[in-house]
């Protein structure tokens, strides 16, 4: 394993950084490393969602993707969405509907609702299952999630200025 150090240069919750690298490191160890904490470290392997980021408004897992591959793109982290002081709408949702236990999984959870919200127009069952696909939860049973998250994307639903811009489509998010 090679400890030369590269040079990588993205946008990080809305403010441009630039951090020393591994060739090898992946994007999940940079985040950590560099304080960014709400970003869990679960599989290592793409499976179960705690280190979902946004990268260019797409869900994506952290674990897999290499530091060096975020070069010039925008990375959005659970630190964007909200703060324990000021959780988002969505993590209020959650708390208000006993949908946190242990709380791991929540900030894969909420980014990917978050890709799903800043990109959807339509807010249908099949096209919320397909974003949310992929984020595990060993503790709730997932019901008091969706519910939580089913009532967040009907208020903004029904707020259509906040909607200007987005698209209507089927397609969901792939990580």
């Amino acid at each position: 394993m090679t400890k030369t150090t590269h040079t990588v240069n993205f946008t990080l919750n809305g403010e441009k950084k630039t951090f020393g690298t591994r060739p090898d490191e992946k994007l999940l160890t940079l985040l950590r490393r560099e304080g960014y904490r709400g970003t869990k470290y679960g599989c290592g392997q793409g499976t179960c969602g705690a280190c979902t980021v946004l990268v260019d408004g797409r869900a994506t897992y952290a674990c897999l993707l290499y530091a060096m591959q975020a070069e010039g793109r925008t990375v959005r982290t659970i630190e964007s969405v909200g703060t324990f002081d000021k959780p988002g709408e969505f993590q209020k949702e959650l708390v208000a509907a006993g949908a946190v236990q242990c709380g791991y999984c929540i900030p894969g959870m909420v980014m990917s609702a978050t890709a799903l919200m800043e990109t959807e127009e339509v807010f249908e069952d099949e096209i919320v299952k397909e974003y949310m696909d992929g984020n595990l939860c060993r503790c709730t049973g997932y019901e008091k999630i969706w519910v939580a998250l089913r009532k967040t994307l009907d208020r903004q639903a029904s707020a259509p200025a906040k909607r200007a811009g987005k698209k209507s489509s089927s397609k969901g998010s792939k990580k």
